[in-house]
């Protein structure tokens, strides 16, 4: 009661009172530091989840020991493998993120120049695709036994492919200092493309019409994954020329 009496005397009082009592309230929490999400951020995530998606639903060995498994052993054992590329990636995708942030924080220098490594390493990539279109898939023999999941943690970790790829669009996509929330969101997109898609290959390769559909749409698949990672080299390579 006291302080409030004497809070009311100093608001009654001269101009300089009331400005001194003000000044002491804190600041509203509207006015505080808050995150910030731009719809050039959104799309940049979009962008890296597509281009890493397509990457995904083009056949590999991730796929192949997805099939064979759901095929000779049973869908939930492929869903399983599905959950342990999923952590695969997570791994792979952080060590890249983290990783690469770092050492661009230490030699910016670095940044510039593997945005070209990045973006001829995509074109590389989309050539290797594009030329292989037309190499049917074998999807003869056994699933193996073991655990499942840690089957697919192991295929995933043993490819460092997939390190490579992701540093490359993330050097090339992202900006020079991603936020936090940006990183930890780019893991769970590229983890939840992995999980999700095995997880329907693991459910639906099983049945012979779905598998004969995809075993014929496997050329245009890689064709049009080959055009589209290689249009986006170059359009990342121009960028990385005009922005020296």
């Amino acid at each position: 009661m006291a302080a409030a009496a004497a809070s009311g005397r100093a608001i009654r009082g001269d101009g300089s009172n009331r400005f001194a009592v003000l000044a002491a309230v804190p600041p509203p929490m509207a006015n505080t530091a808050i995150m910030t999400v731009t719809s050039h951020d959104l799309f940049t995530l979009a962008s890296i989840g597509l281009v890493q998606l397509l990457a995904v639903i083009s056949p590999g060995p991730s796929f192949l020991i997805t099939a064979r498994t759901a095929v000779a052993r049973s869908r939930m054992d492929g869903i399983k493998v599905a959950l342990g590329l999923g952590a695969g990636t997570v791994i792979w995708a952080g060590a890249a993120l983290f990783g690469l942030n770092a050492l661009f924080h230490a030699m910016p220098v670095l940044f510039m120049i593997m945005k070209f490594v990045g973006a001829l390493f995509l074109l590389w990539i989309a050539y290797q695709i594009f030329v292989h279109a037309r190499t049917p898939l074998k999807l003869e023999g056994e699933a193996g036994g073991g655990n499942p999941f840690l089957k697919g943690v192991l295929v995933q970790l043993s490819n460092p492919k997939v390190m490579v790829f992701f540093g490359s669009i993330f050097i090339a996509m992202l900006p020079a200092n991603p936020p936090l929330w940006m990183l930890l969101a780019l893991l769970a997109i590229v983890s939840f493309n992995e999980v999700w898609w095995y997880s329907v290959v693991a459910l639906f390769f099983g049945a012979g019409p779905v598998r004969a559909f995809y075993l014929r749409a496997k050329t245009w698949i890689d064709r049009i994954t080959g055009v589209f990672l290689g249009g986006l080299g170059l359009r990342l390579l121009w960028n990385a020329t005009v922005s020296k």
